[in-house]
């Protein structure tokens, strides 16, 4: 510990913390634009200045790298201070366009918020933003650069976070801007449409593709049956656009509101997440039992899937052939469900929400999202910010609608199902039926805790009736290669192979801080929506995918068995090596 003085205030903190970290401590707010606690500090926007040597002192520095020193004085507000911090918000003001009405951050920028708090209304310099071409080529993220204001947060989080490099710092001074290397298109970049570099943006520079004038068309066309899904992920954090702390599970007032849109069917994608499991598990006992390829990859994430086909392709052999649980539903969407409530799957328009801008992207990723032979499985996916400003749209009062239930057959779902919204959730579902399906035992204790948490990379042995199962969990793209690394190490040394079962996550916690979730995600928040997660789990009738009885009633009356003939041609998909750039 070392002792410091903030606005006159002596406190301890401990060696290593820096000078933000120090004020936040004692509930002192320096403003930050380039900062963000995900991301490694770098200093680049300047608005976090502080005396570092007691009032009146000359000497200044940036509050997010510069580390507290033993009797340091430090002055995070006088007015000096203060001006200096306006001048640098009116500099990037005036490189900024003033069209907050038509930005998609309009109420959730950052640098709106700041100018909001310093009170200004007006600039002295001239404006000289220059009009920019706008990037649509991607099809889950837009590319604004007119709107970029150089804070690096983007870079930081492609680069050395997700370890994508689709993005990049190109030319300098007044001509720099961030844009796909090589002068490509974001749609011809290795970009994996995860979607954090939209997360992590201050301002409207990056955002998700808006697909919600499509589904407001096409919910006012009295030919269409609109059907509905929604993620686990969704359920524990929409309610923060309307108030409520991170973690509130409002699952049944998500039911009402999508009816209230007008939505004519509320499924839910905890349902198809059992039957993931019920295929998945399948496929692991088979490649476990028959020398099968081993380790077995989970494949739910859409961007770690497109990441897997572009920088792993020796991978894909490993790679489980189950659908995502959004695939999945879409499919039984079009044909189980249709047959059963006597609608042509031609007029059925299928909409999920997700917590992911990937999914968008998946809707359409191959053949194989056309299963069902009614045009796309799912015809478009929204995210949890645009369901958001529907319902805003709308005038409902979320918070105040009377709880409803999911639609039959498709929407009751076990405990497995829902914690599949965080890392380390598609494992632990997955063990739980896996352990079932080779024992014919239901597991002692269904918390497999040491999959659970933020480590970046877990572990765990789990005993299969006395056979050892090892498995590995990684979440944040930039952790699986050191996971796969060791898988391809012991593949070329002839070495035993490390784990049996894999998991990944693009996103940092998995999906619940996926691109299309609320904005302003920190592990804080994570471990909230974690915990939202964890207790609708333990709430639930059934723990374990296989005891859903809405999942026998579908083998029994349509699949037929997990893995067998009608199941692979609707609930898996194959893989195909990708370039990195496409141009």
């Amino acid at each position: 510990m070392i002792n410091i003085k903030v606005n006159g205030r002596d406190i301890q903190v401990k060696e290593g913390t820096t000078i933000l970290q120090a004020a936040e401590n004692i509930n002192v707010k320096i403003p930050t634009l380039c900062y963000n606690p995900d991301l490694p500090a770098w200093a680049s926007c300047g608005i976090c200045i502080v005396r570092t040597a007691g009032p009146g002192s000359p000497r200044m520095a940036r509050a997010c790298t510069t580390l507290c020193a033993e009797n340091m004085d430090i002055v995070t507000h006088d007015p000096e201070l203060v001006s200096v911090r306006r001048t640098v918000l009116e500099l990037i003001l005036s490189n900024h366009p003033n069209d907050c009405l038509q930005c998609p951050r309009n109420g959730h920028c950052e640098l709106q918020s700041l100018a909001a708090q310093f009170g200004i209304r007006e600039t002295p310099f001239k404006n000289i933003a220059k009009p920019l071409t706008f990037d649509t080529s991607n099809p889950s993220i837009v590319l604004n650069p007119e709107k970029c204001i150089r804070c690096g947060r983007c870079v930081k989080v492609c680069q050395e976070i997700q370890n994508v490099w689709a993005i990049e710092f190109l030319g300098r001074g007044m001509n720099g801007e961030i844009a796909p290397a090589a002068g490509a298109s974001l749609g011809e970049s290795p970009c994996i449409k995860c979607g954090q570099c939209a997360a992590h943006c201050p301002v409207g520079a990056i955002y998700e593709r808006d697909d919600t004038p499509k589904v407001w068309r096409k919910l006012a066309d009295p030919e269409v049956h609109g059907v509905v899904q929604i993620a686990p992920a969704v359920r524990v954090a929409l309610a923060e656009e309307f108030g409520c702390e991170p973690g509130v599970v409002i699952t049944k007032k998500i039911y009402a509101a999508l009816r209230r849109i007008g939505f004519k069917t509320v499924f839910d994608t905890n349902f198809s997440a059992d039957l993931t499991i019920m295929e998945e598990g399948a496929e692991f006992v088979k490649r476990l039992t028959q020398n099968g390829d081993i380790p077995l990859i989970t494949s739910c994430c859409p961007a770690w899937v497109d990441y897997m086909e572009k920088y792993f392709p020796q991978m894909i052999p490993h790679f489980s052939t189950a659908k995502s649980p959004q695939q999945m539903m879409g499919a039984l969407i079009k044909t189980y469900w249709a047959q059963k409530a006597g609608i042509d799957p031609d007029k059925i328009y299928s909409v999920s929400v997700m917590p992911c801008t990937a999914k968008k992207w998946e809707t359409y990723r191959d053949d194989d999202m056309r299963s069902a032979g009614h045009g796309q499985d799912v015809d478009i996916s929204i995210t949890t910010r645009e369901l958001a400003r529907m319902i805003r749209q709308v005038g409902i009062d979320l918070l105040e609608l009377p709880d409803q239930a999911a639609d039959n057959p498709l929407g009751p779902y076990t405990g497995a199902g829902t914690i599949f919204g965080t890392t380390g959730g598609v494992m632990e579902a997955a063990v739980r039926t896996a352990y079932y399906l080779i024992t014919k035992k239901e597991l002692p204790d269904l918390n497999l805790t040491p999959v659970r948490g933020l480590d970046g990379v877990k572990e765990a042995e789990v005993d299969f009736g006395g056979k050892k199962i090892r498995i590995a969990v990684a979440h944040q793209m930039g952790n699986i290669a050191e996971v796969l690394n060791r898988i391809q190490e012991a593949k070329t040394t002839g070495k035993e192979i490390p784990y049996q079962f894999v998991e990944v996550m693009a996103c940092r916690g998995g999906c619940i801080s996926g691109g299309g979730q609320p904005y302003g995600t920190t592990d804080e928040v994570r471990l909230k929506r974690m915990a939202g997660i964890y207790s609708d789990d333990q709430k639930s009738q059934y723990r374990c995918s296989h005891m859903n009885p809405f999942i026998h009633q579908i083998y029994e009356e349509f699949l037929g068995e997990p893995n067998g003939h009608k199941a692979h041609e609707l609930l898996h998909t194959s893989y195909t090596p990708r370039p990195l750039y496409t141009v």
